[in-house]
């Protein structure tokens, strides 16, 4: 596959992919080592919803990740791994090194008794062994399902219970902008609640020595250090099962998205090489956790099945200083950076000299995920960072898309400051109002939805097909919603709005609403909370909790932090309140649904017009709460 080399040359594939999208991927899917061909690209009915790319076609993706690279580029670096501490070295790890590692992690998990099929837990911090440890499930066929290892123990119970895990990779601990964290622990207050985990595998991390219960618990060097470094990877169906990832829904429950084997390591790939037009040789550094999307498709599997280096980081942007970043870029010259918006705005606010202090002269292309962009920071990327001569590539998708949607594509596409800008080749975006109507002139605004499949979307929410149907299928018959809202300019180009149902995305991050609801009412204090977001200058969105308590608090501040810390215990602390505000009522229909229109307005500002009220059963509620506003 050649890659994009003009604005005539997209538009040309963009129309060639949408015309004959089979024949469009047919041609794609063919780079890629395939033990048996496919007999039908695609078949698809989302009225199901049901989708199947490269039908019959067998493979292993860390064939194409791993193995197809050995000969040609066996000692280039696969990974440079930047530790949390930046005293200690940073660590390269060649290709054939990491084929090695990965074969001795997937042996040691065929030793426990993991087999095809068979849900594996990962809640490890940011280190080589990681990568090793996903890449040895792809590699026997267990199904992967990472937990950042921010997320508390119960948010433990509720992702290794719902996927049936039997078996549980971590850490003693980790340390994190200079703290420690004891992971251990966190797994062992999980798994009393976890009765389908039959064995734990700990790496000594950080040398904390925790309890280790025989017959269930094994130390890595232990069992990983001895197995063979030969395996030879299972020859895995397109539509086998890949991995499970968690993402908040807006009911409590977290939702498991199912990615396959075939199509979204086509989709993957492609969309890597397509829109940061990657070149041999180039040092990729996408700042994401693996416990997200980011991390799957951008750290791991698009880089690696592409031949190309890739660093894993396991610290903060902020510490020991707010240098980090731009120390790290110098030392491994990397040539594409790809970060948050949140990080962009905290390190916006430091003082310019740490920045100056480092040559960044490697860079060529800049990238933007998580959230969109704001204009100010997408300027201050621009003219400090990439210093107006690279490119800013700010990636629209999500969790669910398993890669890049809508962006601009490096040296093609021409750049407006905070727009997504243009579908890639294969993505049929349509917009569309409340009524369902697709609006399909330019110069709207409405709800971003895909009227055709890709081959990295999900395919279900892991056992429970019925939701997935209801929460992307059921809104608008026929086409993919996407819970974002979009305007589409005169030109063609999107910029997207934010989230239309109860989502929040706090640096970057999907928080449900329900979600962290659920874990403020666990409070023995509080009756009921709603919870909306607002505009908060370094997240993109901040957390504003409406919380209703059994009798007026004494103490209005101790409180607060009762919750937060339960809010942190339940979910983790990423999902604490930034605002808490004490409320005798909130705004409710006759019917018991509360008005989260209202409490958006109050959280956003926006007090003089609160709309209509004359639903409520207590319109008196809303003067109280504007009133009380923090």
């Amino acid at each position: 596959m050649n890659l994009i080399q003009s604005n005539q040359d997209y538009l040309q594939q963009y129309k060639n992919s949408v015309e004959d999208p089979e024949k469009f991927w047919d041609e794609v899917a063919r780079d890629f080592v395939w033990k048996k061909k496919w007999n039908k690209v695609l078949e698809w009915d989302f009225a199901k919803p049901s989708v199947k790319w490269f039908v019959g076609g067998k493979l292993n993706i860390t064939e194409n990740c791993l193995d197809r690279h050995l000969k040609e580029r066996g000692d280039q670096r696969a990974i440079i791994w930047e530790p949390s501490d930046p005293k200690d070295a940073p660590k390269s790890i060649t290709y054939k090194e990491l084929h090695e590692q990965v074969c001795k992690v997937a042996n040691m998990l065929k030793n426990l008794g993991v087999k095809k099929g068979d849900r594996v837990c990962i809640y490890m911090p940011m280190i080589p062994e990681l990568a090793y440890a996903v890449l040895a499930c792809a590699r026997i066929g267990a199904v992967h399902s990472v937990v950042f290892a921010g997320f508390s123990s119960g948010s433990l119970v509720d992702r290794i219970t719902d996927s049936g895990c039997s078996a549980v990779l971590t850490t003693d601990g980790a340390s994190r902008g200079g703290k420690r964290i004891d992971l251990k622990k966190i797994v062992d207050d999980a798994l009393p609640k976890c009765p389908t985990v039959k064995s734990v595998v700990v790496f000594d991390c950080i040398h904390s020595k925790p309890p280790m219960q025989e017959g269930r618990d094994y130390w890595w060097h232990d069992v990983v250090n001895s197995a063979p470094s030969v395996c030879p990877a299972e020859e895995m169906d397109s539509e086998d099962l890949l991995f499970i990832l968690y993402t908040s829904g807006s009911t409590g429950k977290p939702k498991g998205m199912v990615h396959t084997c075939g199509g979204y390591m086509v989709y993957i790939n492609y969309t890597f090489r397509t829109a940061f037009q990657y070149k041999e040789g180039e040092v990729f550094w996408c700042t994401a956790d693996l416990g997200w999307i980011t991390g799957h498709s951008y750290i791991l599997y698009g880089p690696l099945s592409a031949g190309a280096t890739t660093v894993i980081f396991e610290g903060i942007p902020s510490w020991p200083d707010m240098g980090r970043f731009w120390q790290a870029i110098e030392r491994h010259k990397v040539n594409i950076f790809y970060t948050a918006p949140t990080a962009i705005r905290s390190l916006q606010l430091a003082p310019l000299s740490f920045v100056e202090k480092c040559d960044l002269s490697s860079l060529r292309v800049l990238g933007s995920v998580g959230e969109p962009i704001n204009e100010e920071a997408w300027h201050w990327y621009d003219e400090n960072i990439g210093k107006k001569n690279c490119p800013i590539i700010d990636t629209w998708w999500q969790t669910e898309t398993g890669g890049f949607m809508i962006t601009p594509i490096a040296d093609v596409t021409k750049l407006k400051p905070a727009h997504a800008t243009l579908p890639l080749p294969g993505v049929q975006p349509a917009v569309m109002d409340e009524n369902g109507k697709e609006l399909t002139d330019n110069g709207v605004e409405g709800r971003l939805t895909i009227k055709f499949p890709w081959p990295s979307m999900a395919r279900t929410i892991y056992g429970d097909h019925q939701r997935f149907r209801d929460t992307y299928f059921s809104t608008f018959p026929g086409k993919y919603f996407t819970g974002d809202g979009c305007k589409r300019d005169d030109e063609g180009y999107y910029r997207i709005t934010g989230r239309v149902d109860d989502i929040i995305i706090v640096s970057g991050h999907n928080m449900g609403t329900a979600e962290v609801e659920s874990a403020i009412d666990e409070h023995p204090s509080v009756v009921e909370t709603a919870v909306v977001g607002y505009p908060h200058d370094i997240k993109g969105q901040g957390i504003y909790a409406f919380v209703i308590c059994h009798q007026k608090p004494d103490n209005d501040e101790g409180l607060r932090g009762e919750i937060r810390e339960t809010v942190a215990k339940i979910i983790g602390p990423i999902a604490k309140p930034d605002k808490i505000q004490f409320v005798s009522g909130l705004p409710k229909t006759r019917s018991g649904k509360i008005m989260r229109r209202i409490l958006r307005k109050v959280a956003e500002g926006e007090l003089s017009n609160m709309g209509d009220t004359s639903t409520l059963t207590d319109p008196a509620v809303v003067e109280e709460i504007v009133k009380g506003k923090l």
